[in-house]
């Protein structure tokens, strides 16, 4: 043994951050909440999971295609600045509070298995009853920014409460819980599109669908990491559902993203007489389809390091066509 005297972990490194007091083990290392938000506030924001930002990416990158693709094809408006910093802050707020209600409803789940039970209700660092007023918080300043939008946009964002609800409960009366995680996750597409045009058309329904086929491709890999734990508990999934068999199915669901989202190109500009504007937003979408097929050379399904860092690459992926379908704008 070494009579070399061990120095302590500085305060702000990594390594001290990482063993502090309620640190939740999925997290990134260094995250801003371990680092920088004042000692009381932390089991809340680690809560509505903003150390760990991946999810309000994908919640918000939905968003950002609609107002892309619907403003490439028809033209930007002013207020559609107001509406991408809105989705985004009304990503963060509804990704925290629909967090907040995922881990109510499966504290008891969340404390069985080995990724999730250092998480705030499991380990006891918040109550059940300031869980319920820290969402109610969240839920309420996001309505505040949906009451800005047009009606359609209104009553949108309020249907969207229904799938928030039911989706903690999916991954219990079905396998395919990642469906029910696309429908909500997605929602912004039409929402968004509501709020920038007043209107649904088809392109936006194919932009959804294409977005759901996105979720079923990276909360699959996901769910891989979870797997065994799940499977002694009885909680279901497409990993276990799809089993051995994940590897083809990924490349479907990767597949289906690209074609649907192809096809809400092309509804999109049908009635536009721009060439370089259509053929510049698909390559946005042939650029993404290229790094569905680098995360799959990438993936090991056994290893859940690796699950997670893929899973967390699909906000490159996903933010991949945004300047493209934005571009289309100003291209004749």
């Amino acid at each position: 043994m070494s009579d070399t005297p061990q120095m302590p972990e500085a305060p702000g490194s990594e390594k001290a951050i990482s063993e502090m007091p309620g640190t939740v083990v999925d997290a990134p290392k260094g995250n801003w909440v371990d680092r920088f938000a004042p000692g009381p506030s932390r089991p809340y924001l680690r809560l509505s999971r903003a150390d760990r930002p991946i999810g309000t990416w994908l919640l918000f990158i939905p968003c950002l295609w609609a107002l892309a693709l619907a403003g490439g094809a028809g033209g930007f408006k002013t207020w559609d600045l107001w509406l991408a910093l809105s989705c985004g802050l009304g990503a963060f707020l509804m990704r925290g509070a629909g967090c907040t209600w995922n881990d109510i409803t499966d504290r008891h789940i969340d404390a069985q298995v080995a990724r999730t039970r250092s998480r705030p209700l499991p380990s006891g660092q918040v109550s059940v009853r300031g869980a319920l007023v820290w969402m109610a918080a969240q839920a309420a300043f996001a309505a505040m920014i949906l009451l800005s939008y047009n009606r359609l946009a209104i009553v949108l964002g309020i249907a969207s409460l229904a799938l928030v609800v039911i989706y903690p409960f999916a991954k219990r009366f079905t396998w395919w819980p990642q469906v029910f995680l696309g429908l909500a996750f997605n929602w912004g597409a039409l929402l968004a599109w509501a709020a920038h045009a007043g209107e649904i058309p088809a392109a936006a329904v194919a932009l959804y669908l294409a977005g759901i086929a996105w979720t079923l491709f990276y909360d699959t890999i996901y769910a891989h990491q979870d797997r065994e734990d799940d499977a002694m508990i009885g909680v279901k999934s497409t990993a276990r559902l799809f089993g051995a068999a994940s590897r083809n199915w990924l490349w479907g669901f990767a597949a289906a993203t690209i074609l649907l989202f192809g096809t809400a190109i092309v509804l999109a500009h049908a009635d536009q007489a721009r060439v370089l504007g259509f053929v510049v937003a698909l390559g946005g979408v042939w650029a993404m389809g290229w790094h569905f097929g680098w995360q799959l050379r990438r993936l090991n399904l056994d290893d859940p390091v690796s699950c997670l860092m893929v899973f967390r690459s699909n906000r490159d992926a996903g933010l991949i066509p945004v300047p493209f379908l934005a571009a289309a704008a100003w291209l004749g």
